[in-house]
């Protein structure tokens, strides 16, 4: 919660019981309510969304297309009873029972008829999540598309926007140029969101974005530059980030979360390097002393005094005990 807390306090909504809390890779669903429930309860709220899928489906399993809308109308109704804002998560159980882009349609149709107010949209590319391959009834990207504009011409207004999250900057302009006026792009692009948030003459993408839980101190500085469109300012503050964001973001890219506890760690946010299964132990510690002289040259450390005890500590830790 006091990461939560440090989020609001720089100005970010928080997008609660996603991929980036481990949603599919340790965290169950009855553990994402509770961080709903707490991040919904929380003194210091602002800005709220939280994660909707069917990850209470096993995977593996094939699931009729009624029990995936039975199990996504479960998460939404939750999350909207909670009063924050619904992301419909892409669904491993959809991709693998779905037919073909009409069982999307068909799938999506009745969640935004449900839905209380305009949901976002989630479009996580198969190098977040290798079980997502073909989502939208396509493995190529346009025709994909296609299907995700024909959701939202449908919508009836009900779509807020799409995060985007495929690692291409060249895909997601083709997309945000074809969106409907006032239905946002949020960039799910952690290589390129410095040029994709900054924008061209046409449109600029907004951001769902993973890498702001490593960099937030300097992105949220780098947006207050934004909105005095002082782009000299934004781009000073932004650009030495995307190196950190990268090297976090290096393939396996599902890994990405380690370098995001290990900054929270290092910042003070949680007492130990500790990450559900064991993920921590999936980084090397060549690169987490990379991530860590990375953050401190994008001034992503908050308590650098802290951050040099802890990493000193855990370099400690690898080298193991001294023999004489």
């Amino acid at each position: 919660m006091r990461f939560r807390e440090h989020l609001w306090a720089h100005g970010f909504g928080v997008a609660e019981a996603m991929d980036t809390a481990q949603r599919g890779m340790g965290l169950s669903w009855g553990q994402a309510r509770e961080l709903i429930a707490r991040s919904a309860a929380a003194p210091a709220r602002a800005a709220l969304a939280c994660g909707a899928g069917t990850d209470q489906l096993a995977d593996g399993d094939h699931h009729p297309i009624p029990r995936i809308v039975e199990a996504y109308a479960e998460q939404i109704a939750f999350v909207q009873s909670s009063g924050a804002d619904v992301i419909v998560m892409a669904s491993r159980a959809l991709v693998a029972s779905a037919r073909g882009a009409r069982d999307y349609l068909d799938v999506y149709g009745e969640l935004l008829r449900q839905a209380e107010r305009p949901v976002i949209l989630h479009w996580l590319g198969e190098a977040f999540d290798p079980a997502l391959r073909g989502y939208w009834g396509s493995t190529e990207f346009g025709a994909a598309a296609g299907t995700v504009l024909e959701l939202i011409e449908r919508s009836e207004g009900k779509v807020d926007g799409i995060k985007l999250s495929v690692l291409d900057a060249d895909r997601e302009v083709a997309l945000r140029r074809r969106l409907p006026a006032g239905v946002r792009l949020y960039s799910g692009d952690d290589f390129n969101y410095a040029e994709l948030i900054r924008g061209d003459a046409q449109r600029h993408s907004d951001a769902l974005l993973g890498a702001f839980a490593a960099i937030t101190a300097p992105a949220a500085a780098a947006l207050a530059a934004l909105d005095r469109d002082d782009l000299a300012g934004y781009d000073a503050a932004m650009t030495p980030t995307v190196p950190l964001s990268r090297l976090i973001f290096e393939p396996p890219t599902f890994h990405y979360k380690v370098g995001v506890a290990f900054l929270a760690w290092l910042n003070g946010f949680q007492p130990e390097f500790a990450m559900l299964d064991g993920l921590q132990r999936r980084r090397s510690a060549r690169h987490l002393l990379r991530v860590f002289e990375l953050a401190a040259a994008a001034r992503a450390l908050t308590d650098p005094d802290l951050a040099v005890e802890r990493m000193n500590g855990l370099l400690a830790t690898f080298a193991g005990p001294a023999r004489v």
